[in-house]
């Protein structure tokens, strides 16, 4: 989709050509009523390499096209939590050792955790910051500038904070990058996300 425009905002009866999952789970559907992608992620889905915890997991539902050059990636999510670190958001891959994701990644009793985590080299790091445990919505954004990436988050999708500025180690600015929506239960089933929006615009945020 070099040079041209992704709009999908869910309200016709599929999807855009364009678009393709990788690791598709069992249970999701296009409501145009509601204006929203509706997705029910699989038990012990993730996206996550080796550090810390030891485990590599590559398997959860991903929703994507392929693009060249600078771009500006935007979603609105709706989430509604079953288990510890649900999440729902959007993710830049080059490989299996190389991407990034950003989301709300649920924690219950307390805050969840909003935040990114980068892969290099088929090591993940993931960085948070509280996210208040009564939400359950939120603007998310990715921008592609050259082989840099910055992650920001927004309440209304107007103003915008930046959450990450990170390098993909396989990333030299022309390559080709699968980028999309994706949504993880690393523990079980329940968790279901709801996307508004998938907006892939090339260039850069004015």
């Amino acid at each position: 989709m070099t040079g041209q425009l992704l709009e999908e905002t869910f309200t016709g009866p599929s999807l855009d050509p364009r678009l393709a999952w990788r690791h598709p789970p069992a249970r999701w559907s296009v409501d145009p009523a509601r204006r929203a992608l509706v997705v029910e992620p699989g038990a012990k889905t993730d996206y996550w390499q080796r550090t810390h915890y030891g485990f590599r997991n590559d398997n959860g539902p991903f929703l994507f096209t392929r693009a060249t050059g600078d771009l500006v990636m935007t979603t609105h999510v709706r989430f509604r939590p079953a288990h510890r670190y649900d999440q729902a958001g959007l993710m830049v891959r080059l490989s299996a050792s190389c991407w990034l994701k950003t989301s709300v990644e649920f924690e219950p009793g307390g805050p969840s955790r909003l935040g990114a985590v980068v892969t290099n080299a088929g090591y993940s790091d993931w960085s948070t910051q509280p996210f208040p445990p009564e939400r359950r919505e939120l603007w998310l954004r990715i921008r592609r500038e050259g082989p840099d990436y910055l992650v920001e988050s927004s309440d209304d999708g107007a103003s915008w904070t930046q959450l990450r500025m990170a390098h993909l180690h396989e990333d030299d600015g022309a390559r080709e990058v699968e980028c999309g929506l994706y949504a993880c239960s690393p523990v079980g089933e329940g968790f279901v996300a709801e996307f508004e929006l998938l907006r892939i615009a090339p260039g850069r945020a004015a």
